[in-house]
């Protein structure tokens, strides 16, 4: 990802504790097109990454409220992710019905969450979301790389299923 045009250095963040680091955020470029075909260059982040010894303790938050305030600082005014609404609706990030920003399918994904990070940014126009091809990932490099790591017992848990369900549901 950070080798991608779209990938945005100044939004690549480590959170470190006592010398260690715990946690990672990082953002690309993503696009909004309109009813008009104008298009609107947005932000997307993933993954955060908060290590499992230091999960829900607000150290994501903490990244994420960080990185969003230096996105705006750039002069981003819109956030679009795909996430678990429980992990985000308290960070201000709203159902992308609310703002009018579907697929191209004209669907509205309920993991397809929006935040303005300028009031109003999106009012007036129906949007259509398309992602930077860095967030694309390829099973076969991602396996290979997974090779070159410490072995670890695969686990399932019940927030991966969630969100298996959240992001295969539509909103109407």
């Amino acid at each position: 990802m950070r080798s991608h045009k779209d990938f945005i250095p100044e939004l690549d963040f480590v959170l470190e504790l006592d010398g260690k680091i715990i946690g990672n955020i990082m953002y690309t470029r993503a696009m909004l097109t309109d009813e008009n075909e104008e298009e609107k260059e947005i932000l997307t982040f993933g993954p955060v990454c908060i290590h499992p010894s230091y999960q829900r303790m607000g150290y994501g938050k903490l990244l994420i409220s960080h990185s969003l305030a230096e996105a705006s600082c750039l002069g981003y005014d819109t956030v679009v992710i795909f996430g678990s609404p429980s992990n985000y609706v308290t960070m201000g990030f709203q159902s992308c019905r609310k703002h009018n920003v579907s697929l191209e399918n004209g669907r509205y994904p309920a993991a397809m969450m929006v935040k303005e990070l300028v009031p109003d940014a999106l009012s007036g126009h129906r949007w259509i979301y398309k992602e930077s091809p860095a967030m694309e990932v390829s099973e076969e490099e991602a396996l290979a790389y997974d090779s070159t790591l410490e072995k670890m017992e695969r686990k399932h848990t019940p927030s991966q299923e969630e969100f298996y369900i959240i992001s295969r549901s539509f909103i109407e």
